[in-house]
């Protein structure tokens, strides 16, 4: 099974995401206050029971003035310098996901306790300023140019884990403590980085002298080859493990309810760990080459179902990215352990005392990813009218920009379903594509819960 340009091909979904949109959706922030909400360990383990800094506008444009056709940023009648203007010296992506296979969670041993079993996807890029304005600039007849492209930067993390979590409270209660050990079977691996690029743009040509590096683990992965002897694409046998790992959750949540009625604080610290990859395959940036440019622009046409597919225009951002990135393998490639995605989460919370059933929430989390790291606060006013539906309004900024969110949750008896958004969508093209903010996330569930409530939970029910 070949999966060709790898490489090229994550490049090119990082800059198509920024054209079109950017999924977040591995942590549902929205219901970090929410107590009935059956994945909220997943957020602190003490407690029982995916985004982009630019937006798809800086990208897409109206063609022809007609207002429904649109054309993306490589077009040569949209102005450069109002192109340039609206991006910034490091472009981040980041796209998340988690899927639970089985979760289950019971009281026992004196506390709360979670098994869990999922698959996580972590990929984030950092996309410097040059690389655009070389590929928007690069399109003109302009005299002799330099560009220097730095730091440009593709990680991708994708695993299976298996976690058993326990929380347990002390000090009479006003104490909770938690932590998850997980165990994580590596699936996939990418981090290439593009430490530095000059190019010197001439009329016709443009020579590039390059420094970078690309480690791949895949189960079974070879690269191929075009008839210059270029690294052309991957071929993949199959998909499998192909790397092991640890890691832990920690948390405390702290009831203030004996000095100020009402106020929580907590904390958490999320998947601090790391896997080890079995050796895979390594490229390096080959030193120095030649870069006819790019040659098509690119329109996104109502009328014209082929241009206006997302997968046509990966494959021509692709064919020109191919001949800009020349890899050369490296045989010196070894075994490998990289470090997850680490968020620190912490909150506080405080209920009126005139009504306990309103909360108000604000919660900061920070990504430690390397050049990849986020930071976000979000505040929320939280309630919980019956025994059975809580609700969440929100509101966060970020590296990524600003977001409204929202939750519900029904809970009744024996069932538990919830939707919500961290990051609410706006306008939307007549293709279907939001604009403005980049950043978009989802979360719906439903769950089957059985047994009893401790004693603390019937003790916190809302008041009617």
């Amino acid at each position: 099974m070949k999966r060709k340009n790898l490489f090229l091909r994550s490049l090119s979904i990082s800059i198509a995401a920024a054209i079109c949109t950017v999924a977040s959706a591995q942590y549902n922030n929205s219901s970090y206050f929410m107590e009935g909400m059956s994945y909220r360990h997943q957020l602190n383990p003490a407690f029982a029971a995916e985004r982009a800094n630019i937006g798809v506008d800086d990208f897409i444009y109206p063609y022809d003035g007609n207002g429904y056709d649109l054309t993306t940023f490589m077009n040569s009648a949209v102005d450069a310098d109002k192109f340039l203007d609206r991006l910034h010296d490091r472009n981040l992506l980041n796209v998340s996901a988690s899927m639970p296979v089985i979760s289950m969670g019971f009281n026992a041993f004196g506390g709360f306790n979670s098994i869990e079993i999922g698959a996580k996807v972590n990929a984030s890029a950092n996309l410097p300023y040059e690389l655009f304005e070389f590929a928007k600039l690069g399109m003109s007849d302009a005299a002799l140019t330099e560009y220097n492209i730095r730091d440009l930067n593709i990680r991708t993390n994708a695993y299976t884990e298996i976690a058993l979590g326990h929380s347990h409270r002390l000090a009479n209660d006003r104490l909770a403590i938690g932590a998850k050990l997980k165990m994580l079977i590596g699936l996939a691996n990418i981090d290439a980085n593009v430490r530095s690029m000059k190019l010197t743009m001439g009329q016709e040509r443009w020579a590039i002298e390059a420094d970078g590096t690309a480690d791949i683990s895949l189960n079974k992965a070879t690269f191929t080859y075009d008839e210059d002897s270029k690294i052309d694409g991957i071929d993949v046998d199959k998909f499998g493990t192909c790397g092991f790992g640890t890691a832990v959750d920690l948390g405390f949540e702290y009831d203030f309810r004996d000095v100020v009625p009402g106020l929580k604080v907590s904390a958490a610290l999320l998947d601090l760990g790391f896997i080890k990859w079995k050796k895979g395959i390594a490229a390096n940036l080959k030193n120095s080459y030649t870069f006819d440019g790019f040659e098509e622009q690119i329109v996104i046409d109502a009328d014209n179902d082929d241009l206006g597919k997302l997968e046509n225009q990966i494959d021509k951002i692709e064919d020109d990215l191919k001949d800009l990135f020349t890899f050369e393998e490296d045989k010196n490639c070894k075994a490998r352990t990289t470090a997850l995605a680490t968020t620190l989460n912490a909150g506080v919370e405080y209920a009126l005392p005139t009504y306990r059933n309103l909360k108000f929430g604000l919660l900061s989390s920070t990504q430690i990813n390397g050049v990849h790291t986020w930071s976000e606060a979000r505040l929320s006013a939280n309630i919980a009218p019956v025994k059975w539906f809580e609700a969440s309004v929100n509101y966060a900024y970020s590296t990524f920009g600003s977001s409204f969110g929202w939750v519900i949750n029904f809970h009744p008896r024996g069932f538990n379903f919830f939707v919500g958004t961290n990051h609410t969508m706006g306008k939307i093209t007549p293709q279907g594509i939001p604009v403005g903010d980049a950043n978009a996330h989802v979360n719906v569930g439903m769950n089957i819960t059985w047994g009893g409530k401790s004693k603390k939970d019937k003790q916190e029910q809302p008041v009617l």
